[in-house]
């Protein structure tokens, strides 16, 4: 099913419509959707290397938008929908797990899950759950899923359709190494000030 998802995705590369249907997927994976917006991310630079920073901007701002719709299901309508998205991704053991990040961390937390890998929705619903602050959420949402995003979209304008093979074989290991910069940078700054 996720392969069928994964192809359908890809499709809307090719048409006109790419950056609504790139829009509509960050959207989408923030709250509920399994497949990340990277791969249409991706698929639109690599077509258009010139606008890859412009595709960069509406995946991360679809996205911050569907991380609020997240956060308002955490917050509102965890009981109605919050847990059946979470236990769909096999993810209910691990929700106390999440509360003592947030409890230990606050905003890391969700910082780290909006540029790693990792199911940010899960995350995103969890903070309107633990009524993580929202201007703090919001912030740390906004760092993170953009430079995933201009990460990708920046290395498409700068190196073109030929970095897109090293994007796919390395984009676990590039992410692990941003990460580790970034948390290194924040502490550098708290350390500092």
């Amino acid at each position: 099913m996720l392969k069928n998802l994964y192809e359908w995705v890809l499709k809307w590369a090719d048409t006109p419509y790419g950056g609504w249907a790139l829009f509509i997927l960050a959207f989408s994976e923030s709250s509920f959707f399994p497949i990340p917006p990277d791969v249409l991310l991706i698929a639109l630079a690599v077509g258009k290397p010139k606008k890859a920073l412009k595709f960069a901007l509406i995946c991360s701002a679809g996205s911050v938008l569907g991380g609020i719709l997240g956060y308002l299901i955490g917050w509102q309508f965890m009981t109605v929908v919050g847990h059946k998205i979470i236990a769909f991704y096999g993810l209910t053991e691990k929700v106390n797990t999440i509360a003592s990040m947030y409890n230990q961390y606050n905003a890391w937390a969700v910082g780290i899950a909006g540029f790693t890998p990792v199911p940010y929705k899960v995350f995103t619903i969890t903070a309107g759950a633990f009524k993580i602050n929202f201007l703090i959420f919001l912030l740390a949402s906004t760092v993170s899923r953009s430079a995933r995003f201009f990460l990708v979209g920046g290395l498409i304008f700068l190196f073109g359709p030929r970095i897109q093979v090293f994007i796919d074989k390395y984009f676990n290991i590039l992410v692990i190494a941003f990460t580790v910069l970034l948390i290194a940078s924040f502490f550098l700054i708290k350390v500092i000030i």
